[in-house]
């Protein structure tokens, strides 16, 4: 027979993966909606595509699932067409670009 302990313990909600519930709740918090650019940031960012070319090396924040990602590399491709610049074959929109730095 088992002890009052016993018995409830079957009872405590069932984690099979350790701190996974935790890591959820983290995620979570780290959603957040999308920063709306000025005027003065959207020319920034526009004339600094209209200069880039593959190989540059640069920095590019960018909002990708409800938050906000940093990526450094090489430019491998830029499509006038898609809108969209790859860095390391990382393919950004450009209507999502925060920022870029070309000297990391």
């Amino acid at each position: 027979m088992l002890s009052r302990i016993e018995r409830a313990k079957q009872f405590l909600p069932f984690d099979a993966v350790k701190g996974l519930q935790f890591a959820l709740r983290e995620k979570e918090n780290l959603c957040m909606s999308k920063v709306e650019l000025s005027d003065e940031q959207i020319e920034n960012i526009s004339n600094l595509l209209g200069v880039m070319k593959i190989g540059d090396s640069i920095e590019v924040v960018y909002y990708d699932n409800k938050q906000y990602k940093k990526i450094q590399g090489k430019v491998t491709k830029i499509s006038n067409v898609k809108k969209s610049i790859a860095i390391d074959n990382v393919e950004v929109f450009f209507i999502d670009i925060f920022s870029i730095n070309r000297e990391y």
